[in-house]
């Protein structure tokens, strides 16, 4: 864990809400941070007495919002120049239509499972929602993150690491799943296109 991980989940203590929140806006906005380990950590640090439970959540749900809205507002105004060039590509809509059919599911299962899909989810959503809709969404799973991971830690008290950990483990196998999903619908989309093309040959040649 680099140093600045360690600064923030050891500084939370010493620190408090100012400092929980800042973690997890920077986390939500990009900063490579362990904000799902920290919140788990602060629902150990209120199950101790060092953190006000509505204080925090309040002030977690708001800074990760923020942060999220960052990554929105970066794709919005630095995705429009690439989404004009590339509009009128048939992969671009293709995949345009594919997230927006399922932005609502994507940006509120990488809020507290598939977390390290976050950022590219936000992204792509400052590209093509609305931001309204986005941020209901978004808000809603950081809820549903915060009171489920805060919970674990305030349940499993001085385990709250090793749920950390395994938390950790389970996001990252999920966004392996979803990499690999991925890759079997393009591999997939790849063999219908030869197919199509190939089937189409014999009949050019008649």
């Amino acid at each position: 864990m680099s140093a600045l991980s360690d600064f923030f989940l050891t500084g939370v203590v010493s620190y408090g809400i100012p400092l929980f929140a800042l973690a997890l806006f920077l986390g939500a906005a990009g900063i490579p941070l362990p904000s799902s380990l920290l919140v788990v950590a602060a629902g150990a640090f209120v199950r101790q007495g060092f953190l006000d439970p509505f204080a925090a959540a309040a002030s977690g749900l708001a800074a990760a919002a923020a942060g999220d809205s960052i990554g929105f507002l970066i794709g919005r105004w630095g995705g429009s120049p690439i989404a004009i060039r590339l509009g009128s590509s048939p992969a671009w809509m293709k995949s345009k239509g594919s997230f927006e059919k399922n932005s609502a599911a994507a940006v509120f299962l990488t809020r507290f499972l598939v977390t390290p899909a976050a950022l590219p989810v936000n992204l792509m959503a400052g590209i093509g929602c609305r931001y309204p809709r986005f941020l209901a969404v978004a808000a809603f799973g950081q809820t549903v993150w915060i009171f489920l991971y805060g919970g674990l830690g305030y349940f499993f008290g001085s385990r709250w690491e090793l749920i950390g950990q395994l938390l950790s483990d389970i996001g990252g196998f999920a966004f392996g799943l979803c990499v690999l999903a991925l890759g079997v619908a393009v591999l997939a989309g790849s063999l219908k296109k030869r197919r199509v093309r190939g089937g189409r040959a014999p009949a050019q040649a008649l």
